[in-house]
């Protein structure tokens, strides 16, 4: 049976795999995975609308949208300013994803911190809470005060996952810039400053006892296959290994707008091949 990705969700700090037409299954650490890809790939519109086109969309797109839903994506997005009269409450955060890595961002207060762990933030605290635009303007303030990133590449979120530094380290590390923040003025007045509290996510992706980091899918192909034992599971990636003894990292979002069917070893135990191009640290691409 062929089912249609439409990605990877956070529902109560669990993750699964969506399909199209709202489907979810959760996704279990130690449960072997395996499916092929079907078909091409399509685009599956945007925003609950589905792509008016069906169109065939890259491989390698980690949006999976065609150029017209990508559009309307980005209109509709809470980075847009189309949206500054949006009465719900927005929470600043404070997000770490490693060593050197911070972030500052915006999310909307009733998501919780679904917005964070989509993100594969390893740490993170709130900073302060209020209406849309005095949480977007003190998110610039900070950016720019705090130099720090509006975003940070997954390939080096994922890249650093196996050799995370202890819990109170990684809390220091939040604590540290939290004061930096503070200390900074111009914050707008509307915005409630919440007090530093870090919550940690590494139990949660599971990424506590990840070994060494061997590649990642560069995309998934027609009657490719990936298979192997869920390790972990950090914002969009899964975390796998392989039947050679890899430990490969799958962006679930190279998924979304393929057909997908369910895939067994031809025998047990075990599971089987990964058959799609990888990237195994040396810059060249493989097929394996």
């Amino acid at each position: 049976m062929v089912w249609r990705s439409a990605g990877m969700s956070w529902r109560g700090g669990v993750p699964g795999l969506r399909w199209e037409g709202g489907r979810v299954s959760a996704l279990g650490y130690g449960r072997v995975i395996g499916f092929r890809a079907v078909g091409e790939r399509r685009c599956p519109g945007a925003r609950g609308n589905p792509c008016p086109l069906s169109a065939v969309v890259s491989g390698r797109s980690t949006g999976g949208l065609c150029a017209e839903c990508a559009r309307l994506d980005r209109v509709h997005s809470v980075a847009a300013d189309t949206l500054a009269d949006d009465p719900r409450p927005y929470r600043v955060y404070l997000a770490w994803f490693g060593p050197g890595m911070v972030k500052v961002g915006i999310t909307a207060e009733q998501r919780g911190d679904a917005r964070l762990l989509e993100q594969g933030a390893v740490a993170f605290s709130w900073l302060g809470r209020g209406p849309l635009m005095a949480a977007r303007r003190t998110e610039e303030v900070l950016r720019h005060a705090l130099a720090v990133p509006d975003r940070i590449p997954y390939a080096r979120k994922r890249a650093v996952r196996h050799s995370l530094p202890p819990a109170d380290e990684r809390a220091r590390g939040v604590e540290e810039l939290y004061g930096r923040a503070v200390g900074v003025g111009a914050w707008a007045e509307t915005l409630e400053r919440l007090p530093c509290q870090v919550h940690d996510h590494v139990d949660v992706f599971g990424i506590g006892d990840l070994p060494a980091y061997d590649g990642s899918v560069v995309e998934l192909v027609a009657g490719g296959v990936v298979a192997g034992r869920l390790l972990a599971a950090a914002g969009p990636d899964l975390h796998l290994l392989d039947r050679e003894g890899r430990h490969l990292a799958l962006d679930t979002r190279l998924m979304t707008g393929w057909g997908l069917e369910a895939v067994r070893p031809a025998s047990a135990p075990g599971h089987a091949a990964v058959t799609v191009p990888l990237n195994c640290g040396d810059g060249q691409e493989q097929l394996f």
